[in-house]
C-alpha cells in the first residue's frame, strides 16, 4: 500500500508531553476497520483469535494507529513496518521490548477499556494505562494487587484509610507496569522487587524516570523512561 494516511490519533491527555499519543477506542473504531489492511499477518491472526467485538476494536485501533505513527516517524508505508522482539533481560528469550529493525526509535503501547496509550522516545520507554475498577470490586482488586507489591509500598498502603487504598494501588500498579515494560521483561519479572511508590509523587529505580500522566476519567496512566546508566537496583530477576 502507498500513500500513508494521516494518523487518526488525537491526544485525549491534557498535557501529554513529547512523544505521547492517546486515543479513545470508541472514537476511532470505524476508521481503524477501514485501515485494517495495514496490519501484518501475525496481527490479523491475533485479531481473529479475539472473541469479543470490544477486544477486537481495542486491538485494531491500537495497532493501526501504532503503525500509522511509526510509519510517519520512519518515513515508511505503515503496512511495511516490521517488528521484532528484543532479548528478554531476564532470560534472553526473544520476548522483550518490541522494536523495529534498523532504527534507534523506541516505543511502547498499552490499552485498557476505551483507552490506548503510546510512547515514542530515543531511549527505552514503557507506558501503561489502567482502567480503575468499579467501586463494587475496587477493594477486592486492590487487595489482590497489594499482595505482589514491594514491601515498602505495602507499608504505605497500610497507613492509608481503607477508602484511599484502591486509588493508590491503581496508581502504583500503572507505574510498575510502565517500568517493567520499559525494561523489557513485563510481568515476567517480579513486581515486588521494584519500588515505584504509592503516593502522589512517583519514585523510580536508578537510571529511570517514572511519571504519572493525566488520563481520562476512570483511568490512570504512567510512563517510565530510561534516562541514565543503570544501577544495581535495576537488575531484572524473574518472578
Amino acid at each position: 500500500m502507498t500513500g500513508a494516511p494521516t494518523p487518526a490519533a488525537r491526544p485525549w491527555l491534557t498535557s501529554p508531553g513529547p512523544g505521547l499519543w492517546a486515543v479513545r477506542v470508541s472514537q476511532y473504531a470505524d476508521q481503524a476497520r477501514a485501515w485494517e489492511r495495514v496490519l501484518d499477518g501475525a496481527e490479523r491472526a491475533r485479531l481473529q483469535r479475539l472473541r469479543r467485538a470490544c477486544d477486537r476494536d481495542q486491538y485494531r485501533v491500537a495497532h493501526v494507529v501504532l503503525r500509522q505513527l511509526l510509519g510517519e516517524r520512519l518515513g515508511q508505508d505503515p503496512a511495511r513496518v516490521r517488528f521484532f522482539r528484543e532479548p528478554c533481560p531476564g532470560c534472553g528469550a526473544p520476548h522483550g521490548r518490541p522494536a523495529v529493525p534498523g532504527t534507534p526509535l523506541h516505543f511502547s503501547l498499552s490499552h485498557a477499556g476505551d483507552a490506548v496509550l503510546m510512547a515514542f522516545a530515543d531511549s527505552p520507554v514503557g507506558v501503561d494505562v489502567e482502567q480503575r475498577p468499579a467501586p463494587a470490586v475496587a477493594a477486592q482488586v486492590a487487595s489482590e494487587l497489594t499482595a505482589v507489591l514491594h514491601p515498602a509500598e505495602r507499608e504505605e498502603l497500610s497507613a492509608l484509610p481503607a477508602g484511599e487504598r484502591p486509588a493508590a494501588v491503581a496508581r502504583c500498579w500503572s507505574r510498575k507496569e510502565a517500568y517493567l515494560k520499559g525494561v523489557g521483561i513485563g510481568l515476567g519479572g517480579n513486581p515486588a522487587l521494584t519500588y515505584v511508590g504509592t503516593g502522589a509523587t512517583p519514585s523510580a529505580p536508578p537510571g529511570w524516570t517514572v511519571d504519572d500522566l493525566p488520563a481520562l476519567p476512570g483511568y490512570v496512566a504512567a510512563r517510565a523512561l530510561r534516562t541514565g546508566r543503570l544501577g544495581p537496583a535495576t537488575q531484572v530477576r524473574l518472578a
